[in-house]
C-alpha cells in the first residue's frame, strides 16, 4: 500500500467516536455466532489462481450473515460508513502472570512519552544510543553485503530485480531459504495471522476468537503498539502471539542495514515495554526479504514469516487490505480467498495467509465472510496459531523464556544479558546462503535439526 494512503486511513480511523453502540454490535455478532476472519495486506508476486480453484460449492457462506451488524459482503468497500469501535474487554495490572510458561510477569503499565521514540510512521532513525546497541547484535553473523534496493519493488529496480535469484528477493520471483516460515507442515492446518495491529478493530477479532477457541499469530507494528498497548496486552494475556512487524512498516530491502535494525529494534523495544517480553518472529512489510534482511534479522534473534507461495508464483493473500484503499472489493477479496482455500487442498503442506486487523473491512470481511468459510470447509481444516503448528514450543517464541540456546540463532556476543548464548554466530552464513526453494520448506524441519544439534528436543 501507498505510505500516504495509509498513513491517511490511520488518521480517519483515529477520529473515530467510541460510543455505546459498540456493545450492541458486538453483542448482536456473538449471539448470532458469527465467525471472525482476518485479512492480508502484501506489496509482492500478485496472486495468479486457477478460477477452478474456487471452493464456493465447499465452503457456503450467506450474503449477509444473519442477525448481525456485519454488512453485506457487496457492502464492505472503501466508502462503507465507519463502524464503531469496541472497547478492551478486561483490565490486566502489573504482575499478572501470561500463560508462558517462564515469562516474566506484566510490567508496569506502558505511558507513551513521544520524546523516548521515534516518530510514528516514520523510518526509525539509526543515531540514537539504542541502535547503537543493537548493531553488536550482528556481531558474529555473517550481513551479506547486498545493496539496498530502490523501493522494495520490482518496478522500482530492474537492476536488483535481475538479481533476485542470487539476492533470494521474495518481492521479486518468491524466493525463500530453509529459515524461512512459509506454511505449517501438516496439511490443511491454516496457520492464521493478522498483520499492522493494534488497530481500533482489533477487540471485535479477539472477542471472537475467544468464543470460537482460536488462537493466531499478531504481526504488530510498533507505531500501532505506543497508541493501543491495551490491546497488545488483551492479544498477548488471551494466549495469542506476538510477533514483530517493524516500527513504521517500510520495505525493509530498501532500507540501510542500520534502518532495518532500527526498525526491528524499536518495534522489539515496544513489545518489550508493553508486554514484558521479545518476540523471535518477525513477517517483514509486504514480504519484502532479501538475504541481507534475513540475516539481520536472525541476528536480532527473529525468525522470518512470510505467507504461502505456490510453484506457480501464486500467494496465498487475500488482498483484503485493498479493500480500504478502494483497490478491490469486498466479494472480490472474498473471491481470492475461496480460491485460496481451493490451492490448498493442492499442496502437500498446511499453509500460511495475509490478513489483517487494521481496518473495520478486513475485521468484517474476517468476521463475517473468510473465517466462517474456512470453518465450513470440506475437506475439513485445522486452525492454528503459525508458531504452534511448526512445532515450536510457547516458550521459545519469546527470548526471555526461551529454553532453546540455539533458537533463534542466539548470539553470545550480542552484550545483550537477556539473549541465551551457546551458538554464538555459528551456523547463519550457511542458512542464510543455502539454497534458494521456490517450494514450501517447513520451518518445523529446520527447526528440529537446529534443536538437535543444540542438545535440546523439539518439544
Amino acid at each position: 500500500m501507498q505510505l500516504q494512503a495509509f498513513v491517511a486511513l490511520l488518521s480517519l480511523l483515529g477520529a473515530v467516536n467510541a460510543t455505546n453502540e459498540r456493545h450492541a454490535r458486538l453483542g448482536k455478532r456473538q449471539n448470532a455466532g458469527a465467525v471472525v476472519g482476518s485479512s492480508s495486506a502484501s506489496g509482492a508476486p500478485t496472486t495468479s489462481f486457477a478460477s477452478s480453484a474456487s471452493s464456493t460449492s465447499n465452503s457456503p457462506v450467506p450474503t449477509t450473515p444473519v442477525g448481525t451488524t456485519i454488512p453485506p459482503l457487496a457492502n464492505i468497500t472503501s466508502g462503507m460508513a465507519t463502524p464503531s469501535t469496541v472497547p478492551v474487554s478486561a483490565t490486566y495490572s502489573a504482575g499478572a502472570t501470561p500463560l508462558i510458561s517462564g515469562a516474566p510477569v506484566l510490567p508496569t503499565p506502558f505511558v507513551f512519552q513521544a520524546a523516548s521514540w521515534p516518530t510514528q510512521d516514520q523510518i526509525a532513525p539509526t543515531d540514537s544510543v539504542e541502535v547503537t546497541q543493537w548493531m553488536e547484535e550482528l556481531n558474529g553473523f555473517n550481513i551479506p553485503d547486498i545493496t539496498p534496493t530502490a523501493d522494495g519493488t520490482c518496478v522500482g529496480d530492474p537492476a536488483a530485480a535481475a538479481q533476485a535469484s542470487s539476492r533470494g528477493w521474495w518481492t521479486c520471483g518468491g524466493y525463500t531459504r530453509a529459515t524461512d516460515i512459509t506454511a505449517c507442515p501438516n496439511k490443511m492446518t491454516w496457520g492464521v495471522s493478522f498483520d499492522d495491529g493494534p488497530g481500533f478493530y482489533s477487540m471485535e477479532l479477539l472477542n471472537y476468537l475467544a468464543s470460537k477457541n482460536l488462537t493466531s499469530t499478531f504481526f504488530v507494528i510498533g507505531s500501532r503498539i505506543v497508541e493501543r498497548p491495551q490491546v497488545l496486552v488483551e492479544e498477548y494475556m488471551a494466549g495469542h502471539e506476538i510477533a514483530v512487524h517493524t516500527w513504521s512498516h517500510r520495505p525493509l530491502t530498501m532500507l540501510t542495514t542500520a534502518q532495518v535494525v532500527a526498525e526491528l529494534g524499536w518495534a522489539r523495544k515496544a513489545i518489550k515495554d508493553v508486554i514484558g517480553v521479545t518476540p523471535t518472529l518477525m513477517r517483514p512489510p509486504f514480504g519484502d526479504i532479501d538475504d541481507r534482511v534475513r540475516a539481520i534479522s536472525l541476528a536480532m534473534g527473529m525468525v522470518p514469516v512470510i505467507w504461502t507461495s505456490t510453484g506457480t508464483g501464486a500467494t496465498f493473500d487475500t488482498n483484503d487490505w485493498k479493500v480500504p484503499g478502494g483497490v478491490v472489493t469486498g466479494p472480490q477479496s472474498f473471491a481470492t480467498f475461496e480460491a485460496i482455500l481451493g490451492n490448498a487442498t493442492m499442496l502437500n503442506t498446511g499453509f500460511v495467509v495475509l490478513e489483517h486487523d487494521l481496518y473495520a473491512q478486513t475485521v468484517d470481511l474476517a468476521i463475517g465472510y473468510t473465517l466462517p468459510a474456512a470453518m465450513n470447509y470440506t475437506p475439513a481444516l485445522t486452525l492454528d496459531s503459525i508458531g504452534h503448528c511448526n512445532g515450536i514450543p510457547s516458550t521459545n517464541l519469546y527470548r526471555e523464556s526461551n529454553q532453546n540456546t540455539s533458537f533463534p540463532y542466539a548470539n553470545s556476543t550480542s552484550g545483550d544479558s537477556s539473549v541465551p548464548s551457546g551458538s554464538g554466530g555459528q551456523g547463519s552464513t550457511t542458512q542464510t546462503a543455502g539454497a534458494l526453494s521456490n517450494v514450501i520448506l517447513p520451518i518445523s524441519m529446520v527447526v528440529a535439526s537446529l534443536f538437535a544439534a543444540g542438545g535440546s528436543l523439539l518439544m
